[in-house]
């Protein structure tokens, strides 16, 4: 029970990161292997990470030691939308440092990507939890396994007082919580727990090495990157929502069918959003603003198209934790299909413990800014202004107050 939460590898394998970014380098690997892009580290809550950049450099120094085994690639090879010559591809990968950056600048840590966007997309999710996981172990280095564990087991407790059982046996949860977890210890140790003990239904996890290690389903479809490098690689800009669908829907032919609607905004994505990309989609994702508004607009989407909105599914992503997952389930229950990816407040919610606010996101395709704007005015995030207007304007998004 008294297990440290810490070990000395933070990043355990190549498979541990999210499965998004496996299904989109795929689609990278067939579309758009020429392309270069750049990345930006902002860590949200303003704090000083300089005291940890030694830490953090050997661990990331560390990555370029990374291969899949014969064992992962098996896994995979199990996935029918897994095609060969990019398992064989990933079987070669190797994490190349020469597109990475980091040191101090204006007294800040600073973390920057610059390369093609095959070699540098797998970055994004394990720098992000060395981040976390460095910090965390000279901040906190008396966490144990065990209060993890507990902590975990209250919430469960919490469900099984405040859920029926009818309730139970159709709430959906899965882990998406490796970026910003507490220590990869910790993730582990959650998503075994939510496989054995959960009361509601565990669906699985974004974190493909636990996925192979426990025998769980790996969860996920595309990120906001893959919309926003659209801005960049088609002729026009309010053609970049559709090309990217387009694009997605051409390499998948209908399978990872869950759209992220917030790249820009849920009001200009259902514009783009016809009954062609409606039919071949599953559902749509949440990652911003009121989601019980959001899924309003969906369910009217799907209905004005004809379209029985229980023949979908709708994922929310977005800051969640049990509570807020089961009054989302209620408002829409019965009305759409729900599922809930849990992320910081199943991997990093320990008592005593405050989680980092930290993101790594595109910043340039091919040496062009690209936005996200979301559906909440502090998610937007872009290195130029006079883009993000010209963004809004083309897609009829009024400025923010």
């Amino acid at each position: 029970m008294s297990e440290s939460a810490f070990a000395d590898r933070i990043v355990q394998s190549l498979l541990d990161t999210d499965f998004y970014k496996l299904t989109m380098m795929q689609a990278v690997l067939h579309n758009y292997p020429n392309v270069d892009v750049e990345w930006e580290f902002r860590c949200r809550n303003g704090e000083d990470l300089r005291p940890y950049l030694g830490q953090i450099r050997e661990q990331v120094e560390r990555l370029s030691e990374l291969s899949i085994s014969d064992a992962q690639l098996g896994f995979l090879e199990q996935i029918s939308f897994m095609k060969p010559d990019f398992l064989r591809f990933l079987g070669l990968f190797r994490f190349n440092l020469r597109y990475l950056d980091m040191g101090v600048e204006n007294d800040q840590f600073y973390l920057r990507i610059k390369g093609p966007w095959l070699h540098v997309i797998l970055f994004e999710v394990p720098l992000l939890a060395i981040v976390s996981e460095v910090r965390n172990r000279n901040r906190y280095p008396q966490v144990v396994l065990g209060d993890a564990r507990e902590q975990l087991l209250r919430k469960f407790d919490w469900l099984r007082a405040n859920a029926s059982a009818d309730e139970l046996a159709e709430l959906q949860v899965a882990d998406f919580g490796t970026r910003r977890r507490f220590s990869y210890g910790v993730q582990e140790e959650v998503v075994k727990v939510l496989k054995s003990d959960f009361p509601a239904r565990f669906v699985g996890t974004s974190n493909v090495h636990l996925a192979w290690k426990l025998d769980i389903k790996p969860l996920g479809t595309m990120a906001h990157e893959w919309i926003m490098a659209h801005q960049q690689l088609g002729p026009r800009l309010i053609d970049s929502q559709i090309a990217a669908l387009d694009c997605w829907v051409r390499e998948y032919r209908g399978l990872l069918g869950i759209a992220l609607t917030d790249c820009i905004t849920m009001d200009a994505f259902l514009r783009d959003f016809d009954l062609y990309f409606a039919k071949l989609f599953d559902g749509l994702r949440h990652d911003s603003g009121d989601p019980v508004v959001w899924a309003e607009k969906a369910i009217a989407h799907y209905r004005k198209l004809g379209i029985d909105p229980m023949t979908k599914t709708l994922v929310f992503s977005d800051g969640l934790n049990l509570p807020r997952s089961l009054e989302i389930f209620r408002a829409l229950r019965g009305r759409i299909n729900v599922s809930f990816g849990i992320g910081t407040n199943l991997t990093c919610d320990i008592p005593g413990v405050a989680p980092m606010s930290i993101v790594l996101k595109m910043t340039d395709c091919n040496g062009q800014p690209v936005a996200k704007i979301s559906d909440e005015a502090a998610k937007t995030q872009c290195r130029d202004a006079n883009f993000v207007s010209y963004l809004r304007h083309v897609f009829q998004v009024p400025s923010e107050e």
